[in-house]
């Protein structure tokens, strides 16, 4: 057959069908929400904890109050990394030359003795501590908050953990999961009582979006779910396993760009102790997610994340993803923490 003869029998081209690409956290800032940094228990009194954050470095200390802090990590003299450092009369001291900044991020002192250098400045993030988690903001503002259970936390029996593996992927890629109903039947056989989830029943605002099913597990236990994503990182759950309510937030953190880091909430309420059992259920409810995150393992170890071709059924993951799209990123720490 002649070169001729063979190129005019070549099938034609093939093009792989693609939606608009979402960009990666990091391209045009990164999603503006709060972000889990570290355990509270990770920051006792007078210990400086640094933490890999968005592309750079934070550190975490407590204030004279009490109070989390976080700032940005490296010191504007020269670049030391104040995690190395500590606090002293409350505040931050730099272990290269004994700068010394306070809550505000102002540097107050030099090791010298010459004054304080009026553009000597950390940045400092706003923060919240709540459930058993230092959270930063990244943004100059919060614009929302962090997701409520349905009980007052003094209610509530809360066990918080950090997981010990990075994912190599951005959290709105995990959570994409939530919207996408197709893959909770698939891959984690869990069974819906009414049908699919109604894509047009979803509760969304411009931070989140929620909604419910009943079903079973594939243990055969009966569940009612109240899911959804605040921002693009934080998954939260309130519902029950056969009759029994408990709580649950997997929010996840950017140690650099395009890897998560994972932390476990879990709740369950007082109240609903039987003989004492609450950490018992807690256990079960911790051992119910962790295979969840396990049948998602591989496919977020290895996972190329890009919309192609989708089908009516995916109309709720497509329109999570165009949320992603439009969702407010934005990077005022970025000549501080790098």
């Amino acid at each position: 057959m002649s070169a001729t003869s063979f190129e005019q029998s070549a099938p034609p081209a093939r093009r792989r069908v693609l939606a608009p690409p979402i960009p990666p956290e990091g391209e045009g800032g990164f999603s503006r929400s709060w972000f889990p940094i570290c355990l509270s228990s990770d920051v006792p009194a007078g210990k400086v904890v640094g933490r890999d954050f968005l592309d750079g470095r934070v550190v975490v200390y407590r204030g004279p109050d009490g109070s989390a802090r976080v700032l940005s990590a490296y010191c504007p003299h020269l670049g030391a990394d104040l995690s190395v450092g500590d606090v002293h009369e409350g505040q931050l001291r730099c272990a290269f030359h004994h700068w010394r900044f306070d809550d505000s991020g102002a540097c107050v002192a030099t090791g010298c003795g010459d004054p304080a250098p009026p553009r000597a400045q950390l940045f400092v993030f706003p923060v919240q501590e709540r459930y058993g988690l230092v959270w930063a903001f990244n943004g100059e503002t919060p614009t929302f908050d962090l997701p409520d259970f349905p009980f007052p936390d003094e209610e509530l029996v809360v066990r918080t953990l950090e997981m010990d593996e990075i994912f190599p992927v951005d959290p709105w890629v995990f959570c994409a999961n939530t919207p996408d109903v197709q893959h909770i039947k698939a891959l984690h056989n869990i069974t819906f009582d009414n049908g699919d989830p109604d894509p047009d029943q979803f509760t969304w605002t411009d931070h989140s979006f929620r909604y419910n099913f009943e079903g079973r597990l594939p243990s055969g236990d009966l569940i009612a779910y109240d899911l959804g994503i605040t921002a693009t990182n934080i998954f939260y759950q309130s519902g029950s396993v056969n009759g029994r309510w408990f709580g649950f937030i997997m929010p996840f953190g950017i140690p650099q760009p395009g890897s998560i880091t994972s932390f476990l909430v879990l709740a369950a309420r007082r109240d609903d102790a039987v003989d004492g059992d609450t950490e018992e259920f807690l256990d079960a409810i911790q051992a119910l997610e962790e295979s969840i995150v396990a049948d998602d393992r591989p496919v977020l170890n290895t996972v190329h994340f890009r919309p192609g071709t989708t089908t009516r059924s995916d109309k709720a993951l497509n329109r999570f993803l165009q949320y992603v799209r439009d969702f407010p990123r934005t990077h005022p720490s970025r000549d501080f923490i790098n």
